[in-house]
């Protein structure tokens, strides 16, 4: 299983290289990797039992390990992966042929799939984080992969901003959940269900796992990215909808639902919000003209219906999400792949220029209708075998049960009315101009759409295929217990299979009104599209753009003493505090002091006022120079000379240095008075004094450890070769550190002299 996670990505590495080499036909050595994982899956499918199978050390020192799991859950979700990823990388070949960042796409493709295999393989949490990122990174890039057009960029950034939040979100309730599970493996939080569900965090576990979720598999109010991420390039569209990105929040909600599911508030949260999304999608569905949006919004609705049958944690909902998210991936697949092909063959996605396509693109129109009948849930497609598995379902809810049935029946009968518009839109009535230039496409555009949609009438025909070793394995790994699934095609004319004509009999009447009602729901819903989580996402990026604009205005007003105010203001507050909460003691001891020590200290406190009261720069310098001079003083008087002579030192280069600068320099002016509040710098510097003082004499209160001085005394010649204790410390001890100063002083010096020579230039 690690070889299926990393094989994709050591793929990526190779991309570039595969497409200088040989182009387009590069596609056909990288389907290669998917594919071999496809095949070895395929050769699981019996043996795929709970547990970890696989364990590699990662980073040890912090327990952290890359363990893989392989049971009925994970097959299924990483044979979709693996197996349309092999049909997506082929198609891509045909669809960008001759594109000149071809090579990128791969790599940023197979970075994808990889990162996808992870998140369904991997037993352990912080790995699964790792993974789960991972896919949101590689989506923007593919999202935004043309990204000279400005829709792209804005539509990957969203799709970054809206997952990557979710998942710091996901962050928080993955580690919270470890803890109350006591291990990071999954698979052992997965057997803690009862201790994690009696913890007090549970409900804060669920929120936070649940929001990282929803936003992955575009749950409302999170939903705006999914139909935005239509700026990519179709074969991205048709991987991202079908078996990828979208689809991880419901393979995490049903991997956590023996630990999470069965509360009530996961049972409201998940049909509450999974139902109102349901109903949204494939309502906004049928308002869309341009066929990949209509096809994006099915898939937002498909999503919810996901999350509603997740929700009550019993085994008809679950059997029912298991063959729904078979029958989504295999006809969403298809149809993306097809939109795509009408897309590079007629040159428009528009439905109101399309028509007349089927004699010039028949085998994209035959692959397109068979994948139709499953999604509208007609007999032969596995669509029909889905559809009766949700009515089970559904119904099996005996205290919601006529909620329930008026959602599916709504949601079924607008779906039929989108399969019927796609199949048949494009493709009858009279030849448009598009299609006057439109031909067939390539095979490697042909084969995906032709096997998924061939897999799902195949399989609708004989279900017991798919049955016990995929939908009825997975429904087992999410239960916990063994689960059977016996399917009939043609079961009793009873009053449900009379709903069901009849709901293929309304959505065929509403396919006639189609076009009326759209016009007529966008007249009402437009207004409150306008304010919905799509704008919503705009007024949010502006306002944290005024927030960073206001921020900025304050906090960087390129003023020195602005910053030097609020830097010691911080500094200063927080010590405060610090001293504020501890027990600290204060050296009150005063022995007198001598003559010289008191007129050290006034000339030295003097030539502080003056520094701070100047009015001109050479004033200013001078009796900052006199202050340095004073502190030297100091250190000569309590025993430090070395300190003192090298003070006086730079003391006096400071002086003269900044002295002859000063002549160069205009007058010296002061900001306003408004711009600098007295009353505010008075305290903030008086404030500063005192804690200063406060912090001095509570040091002194402790009794001196001569332990570190005794042990530089004690190696400083022995070790270091040096009798001047001070420069050993510098120049051994303290090497780097006196590296660092070096450094940062000739770094200034350097600026310094390039900023004097751009100003000699712009005199001259």
């Amino acid at each position: 299983m690690l070889t299926a996670v990393l094989a994709p990505f050591v793929a990526a590495g190779f991309a570039p290289l595969l497409v200088r080499l040989i182009g387009h036909r590069a596609s056909f050595v990288l389907a290669l990797v998917p594919g071999a994982t496809c095949a070895w899956l395929l050769s699981k499918l019996d043996e795929a039992t709970p547990g970890v199978l696989e364990s590699t050390p990662w980073v040890p020192g912090l327990d952290v390990s890359l363990d893989f799991s392989l049971d009925g859950l994970s097959l299924i979700f990483s044979l979709l992966i693996s197996g349309i990823g092999t049909l997506i990388v082929l198609y891509a070949g045909g669809y960008l042929k001759g594109h000149p960042m071809l090579g990128r796409f791969f790599l940023f493709l197979m970075m994808f799939m990889g990162a996808m295999q992870g998140v369904v393989l991997t037993d352990n949490v912080v790995t699964l984080f790792v993974f789960w990122e991972l896919t949101s990174l590689a989506s923007y890039l593919l999202v935004g992969f043309e990204s000279h057009k400005a829709p792209a960029r804005r539509a990957a950034l969203q799709a970054l901003l809206i997952t990557g939040s979710g998942g710091l979100a996901l962050l928080a309730g993955l580690i919270m959940l470890a803890d109350a599970g006591g291990s990071w493996r999954i698979s052992d939080l997965i057997g803690a269900g009862s201790w994690i569900q009696d913890n007090p965090l549970y409900l804060p576990i669920l929120i936070l796992v649940v929001i990282g979720c929803f936003t992955k598999s575009a749950q409302w109010p999170f939903h705006s990215w999914l139909p935005g991420a239509m700026q990519a390039p179709t074969p991205v569209s048709a991987y991202l909808h079908s078996a990828t990105m979208v689809k991880a929040g419901i393979y995490l909600l049903a991997r956590f639902d023996p630990a999470l599911g069965g509360s009530p508030e996961w049972l409201w949260i998940l049909t509450g919000i999974g139902g109102l999304t349901m109903l949204m999608g494939v309502v906004f569905a049928l308002l869309e003209t341009d066929l990949k949006l209509v096809l994006a919004w099915t898939t937002v609705s498909a999503l919810g219906t996901l999350v509603f049958l997740l929700g009550p944690t019993h085994e008809p909902g679950v059997k029912a999400a298991m063959a729904f998210l078979l029958v989504h991936a295999l006809y969403k697949g298809a149809l993306f792949m097809a939109a795509g092909n009408i897309d590079h063959e007629a040159g428009t996605r528009d439905l109101g220029k399309l028509g007349g396509l089927m004699r010039v693109m028949p085998v994209t129109f035959a692959a397109a209708a068979v994948a139709c009948v499953s999604m509208a849930g007609l007999p032969f497609g596995l669509g029909w075998v889905a559809k009766e598995l949700i009515g089970a379902a559904k119904i099996a809810l005996e205290d919601e049960v006529g909620i329930t049935v008026i959602a599916a029946t709504l949601t079924n009968l607008m779906l039929f009315c989108v399969a019927a518009i796609v199949a048949i839109v494009p493709f009858t009535g009279h030849r448009t101009e598009a299609a006057e230039h439109a031909h067939e496409a390539p095979w490697s555009m042909l084969a995906g759409p032709v096997v998924l949609a061939g897999l799902g009438l195949v399989f609708g025909m004989a279900p017991n295929l798919v049955a016990d070793s995929l939908i009825a394995a997975a429904t087992t790994a999410v239960m916990g217990r063994k689960a059977t699934l016996d399917i009939v095609l043609f079961k009793a004319v009873d009053w449900k299979f009379l709903l069901t004509i009849a709901t293929f009999a309304a959505g065929a009447v509403l396919f006639l009104l189609w076009r009326r009602f759209a016009e007529a729901w966008r007249a009402v819903l437009n207004p409150t599209l306008d304010r919905g989580p799509d704008r919503g996402y705009d007024h949010a990026m502006a306002g944290l753009a005024a927030l960073a604009t206001w921020q900025t205005r304050i906090w960087q007003p390129g003023l020195l003493h602005r910053y030097m105010a609020a830097s010691f203001a911080v500094v200063t507050l927080a010590v405060a505090a610090s001293l504020a909460r501890g027990d600290v003691r204060l050296s009150l001891a005063f022995d007198g002091g001598r003559l010289i020590e008191w007129a050290v200290f006034a000339v030295t406190a003097a030539a502080g006022l003056v520094a701070a009261f100047a009015t001109t720069r050479l004033l200013a310098v001078t009796a900052l120079g006199v202050l340095g001079l004073g502190v030297a003083m100091i250190f000569m008087l309590f025993g430090a000379p070395d300190l003192a002579i090298t003070q006086f030192m730079v003391e006096t280069l400071v002086v003269v240095i900044l002295a002859l600068v000063l002549i160069r320099l205009p007058g010296f002016r002061l900001s306003s008075r408004s711009d600098r509040p007295r009353w505010l710098y008075g305290s903030i510097s008086v404030g500063t004094g005192a804690v200063v003082t406060l912090l001095l004499l509570g040091v002194l209160a402790e009794p001196f450890d001569p332990r570190l001085s005794e042990w530089f005394g004690a190696t400083a010649v022995p070790e270091a070769f040096g009798h001047n204790i001070v420069n050993v410390i510098l120049v051994d001890f303290r090497a780097l550190d006196t590296l660092g100063e070096i450094i940062v002083v000739f770094a200034a010096a350097l600026s310094a002299l390039a900023a004097i020579g751009i100003g000699a230039r712009a005199r001259r």
